[in-house]
């Protein structure tokens, strides 16, 4: 039988933001290994630098602040230079951390992270879908949480951002898909990352409370990305695809909890 989460993706070009760790490492290490070619961008350009050196030539590390407008842009270029095109745009990058009560929050803190996760996203679709329409089309994956249709205490920043994310991937999905261009959102549950870590450390909500071994491993996630850049993810298109569901699972051939 064949893996849904290892198509050929020979010939591709994919873009992950965040891929400093995480989702977007295990995506990047993961879409290579399918024969695609992995932009990895983060502000750690230290961190992209060891990973491009460990996937070889098919990986360029460029670093970026997903909240620089212009700095999204000039990426954009440098990799349509570098590659000519771009297949895949991973929406990866985001913040939870500090995690605090609204009238304990820190306006600039809640602010910085409002700008990398939503900001970051909207840059991404402002420059890569041009991109693809030029070439005749692409896919955008936004990772997503179950965070944007629900309120958890503590996650007022988290929450507002995750559920502008889930519209801007509508509104993209609508505005794209008659030059080609696939966006969808992926929501995956809780998956073992630092985010975790900061999440537990927080001691606010019952996710802080979760044992380890209730969060997915990363790799799981790259799985899903990679079958969500293919036709079979269409049934998903402009909304989100969960891994937490056992229909989403069951797509991707991993175990149902």
């Amino acid at each position: 039988m064949t893996d849904p989460t290892r198509p050929d993706l020979s010939g591709q070009v994919a873009l992950i933001t965040g891929a400093s760790r995480g989702i977007g490492a295990a995506a990047a290490r993961h879409l290579a290994d399918l024969g695609a070619r992995v932009v990895l961008a983060a502000r750690g350009a230290a961190a992209i630098k060891a990973l491009a050196d460990e996937i070889g030539d098919a990986a360029w590390a460029h670093a970026l602040d997903v909240a620089d407008a212009d700095g999204f842009a000039a990426l954009v270029d440098a990799v349509v230079d570098r590659w000519g095109r771009i297949d895949l745009l991973v929406n990866n990058a985001g913040l939870i951390d500090p995690i605090a009560r609204i009238v304990d929050s820190d306006p600039a803190a809640w602010a910085t992270v409002i700008d990398v996760n939503v900001k970051g996203v909207y840059h991404g679709l402002r420059f890569v879908m041009p991109v693809m329409a030029r070439q005749g089309g692409g896919t955008v994956v936004n990772i997503s949480s179950g965070a944007a249709n629900g309120a958890l205490e503590g996650w007022s920043h988290y929450c507002a951002s995750k559920a502008a994310v889930l519209r801007l991937t509508g509104v993209a999905h609508q505005e794209g898909q008659a030059q080609g261009i696939r966006v969808i959102g992926l929501s995956p549950g809780t998956v073992a990352t630092q985010m975790q870590r900061e999440i537990a450390a927080s001691g606010i909500n019952p996710v802080s409370r979760l044992d380890w071994d209730a969060h997915i491993p990363p790799e799981w996630v790259a799985g899903a990305i990679a079958f969500l850049a293919t036709p079979a993810g269409d049934a998903w298109l402009g909304t989100d695809f969960s891994l937490k569901t056992p229909e989403g699972r069951r797509a991707v051939g991993l175990p149902v909890p």
